[in-house]
This record gives C-alpha cells, structure tokens and sequence, in this order.
C-alpha cells in the first residue's frame, strides 16, 4: 500500500472517529445528566395519575412483557421487562408509609417459573407483614404466570375480554435431528452422565427421559395449583378442573371465580378507596428510573443502530438457548 492509500485510509478513520464524537456529545447535550445519575439512588419515578384530596396514597405498579430474567447489566437491555428492577419497585411500594394499598396492573402472557414465583411471594409478604391490600387489575392478557402473580391479590378485577387462564406448565425444545440428518451434519457430544444432554435437539427424546421431564412439569403445575387454592380459597379438584392449559375470558374467569369482579384500572382504583375508606386518595405510578447504563445502551444504539440489534438478538439468542419450565401462555 503507498502513501496516497495510507493517507486516505487515515482520513477515512478519523472522519468516522469525529463522527462518532459528534453523535456522543449530541446525545449528552440532549439529555438531563443530573436526573441520570441521581438516579443511582432513586431508581423510580413517581408519576400523578390523580391528585387526590386527602392523605391516602395508592400507587399503581405495571407488570408487562414476558416475565423473564434476562439481566439488567447488558448495555443491550434499555427496555422492556426488568425483573430485579421490579422486585425493588414491589418493595418499594411495600416499604413506603405513605402507601395505603397498592394496584397491580398485569400485562403479561407469564414467563418464569421462578421469576413468577418471586413476584408472587413478594406480594404475599407485603399482605401479611405490612398489613397492605393488594389489588389487582388485568390487562389484554394476564395468563399462565401472569395468574400466578394475581392469584394472592386480595382482589382481582380484569376487563371482560381479558385472555387469562392458562394455568399450567410448559417446557419445548426444537428437535433438528432429521434436518442435520438430510444435510449430512453430524454432532460429537461428550457427557459425563447419559441424562446429561436430555432435550437436546439433535437427537430423539427417550421414553425414559420424558418420563423424567413429565415427573418436573407435574410437581410444578402441582406447586401452581396450590398458589391458586391457598390465594383463591377453592378447593384443589376444582382448580385441576379448570387448570387444563386453557385460556379464559375475563367474564368466563369471572363465572369460573378466578377473578372477583370486571372492569378497568379505573375501577380497581374506585373498588379499593370504597373497600378501604379511601375516598380521595392521592392515586401515583411506579415507572422504573433512567439510569446510566440506559443512557450508554442508548448512546451505544444511536452511533452504531442496526448492527448494534443484531448484536441485541444474537444476546437474547444465547440467554435463551436451555430449554427450560414456564408458566407462559404461547400462541
């Protein structure tokens, strides 16, 4: 390569070096960084839905998207469902004095059996050692896990369309084997036990490991069926009668006693200030804060956009790649 290349090569890069600066400082200019970093130690928002004219307080808290743990440290996760920011923003509500009871607005097809799990014992500790009521009110879906939360409310009110229901478990994998079989591709596994590798997708499941998996689904469908009748107060026949997978609507949920009531936010709010003397209570939202590591996701995506969410899938791609149990309703 002579002098002339060299030289346009080093132009090029520092074009595209000050190109990016350029977008780096645009993104800084345009963002409030004291609200960013404050945020290390106020990780919510509070947002006023009603002003209320009293000192009652209820706050609302959403639940949406697949209730899934996928990490909060990735630059790559500047939105949608964040577990452990949940959970805090559950204790928070809990911990707070000026919270007389709070609305759980659910959104969710479910996720994780143990990510709902924590949910639900969450609520359930709230109810029981701060002595607060929690509401809950489904959105378009609340289902599979998405029940599972709700079951321990001590009410539950979804809009007469709402899909629910879904109680169950369910764990899938891809079998591949005969596509690898057709393009001659072959697969060296090396296991220290013959159950090792059971649901992989390169080879048919055995008997004796469906039989294994199946023992694993029952005792967790067993475990959801006791969250319904110990939140719920119906009997466990019951429960197995109506938690055969399939989806309710929220007026068949209403019939079947899976919800106590129908109606909106807006209703759920009206039934908790009436239940609990609250009339004129100061209604606020939990939304999660804009943190830092948001901001460099952000930043990160404005200079580098579309290679940048390949990079984002190929992630999820990986995280997702076990099979593994789930309360989720899949369609």
């Amino acid at each position: 390569m002579n002098g002339k290349r060299w030289l346009a090569l080093g132009i090029a890069a520092g074009l595209f070096l000050v190109s990016i600066g350029f977008q780096f400082v645009s993104s800084l200019a345009s963002t409030n960084l004291d609200g960013v970093f404050s945020q290390k130690e106020e990780m919510f928002d509070e947002t006023v839905l009603e002003e209320g004219s009293g000192n009652s307080k209820i706050a609302v808290l959403n639940l949406e998207g697949v209730i899934q743990d996928t990490g909060s440290g990735s630059l790559l996760n500047t939105s949608g469902y964040d577990h452990q920011h949940f959970l805090k923003m559950i204790e928070k509500a809990g911990e707070d004095n000026s919270v007389d009871g709070i609305i759980l607005r659910v959104n969710t097809p479910g996720g994780g059996v143990v990510e709902s799990a924590e949910i639900h014992d969450k609520i359930v500790e709230i109810q029981e050692e701060k002595d607060k009521p929690v509401y809950v009110s489904m959105g378009n879906t609340a289902a599979s896990g998405g029940y599972y939360v709700s079951a321990p409310a001590e009410k539950i009110v979804a809009n007469s369309a709402t899909l629910t229901g879904s109680i169950g478990v369910i764990m899938e994998s891809i079998n591949y084997a005969e596509l690898a079989d057709e393009y001659g591709i072959d697969f060296n596994t090396i296991k220290s036990g013959k159950y090792k590798d059971i649901m992989s997708g390169s080879r048919e499941m055995t008997d004796e490991e469906e039989e294994i998996l199946q023992t694993m689904v029952d005792e967790l469908y067993g475990e959801f069926v006791q969250v319904i009748v110990e939140g719920r107060g119906m009997e466990e026949d019951r429960v197995r009668e109506l938690g055969d997978g399939r989806v309710y609507t929220g007026k068949q949920a209403l019939e079947n006693q899976l919800i106590d009531d129908l109606g909106t936010l807006d209703d759920t709010i009206a039934m908790m200030e009436e239940d609990y003397d609250l009339d004129g209570a100061q209604v606020i939202q939990y939304r999660a804060g804009f943190n830092f590591d948001q901001f460099l996701g952000m930043t990160a995506q404005n200079l580098f956009g579309s290679n940048l969410e390949l990079v984002g899938i190929q992630e999820l791609i990986r995280e997702s790649d076990g099979p593994r149990a789930m309360y989720l309703y899949s369609r």
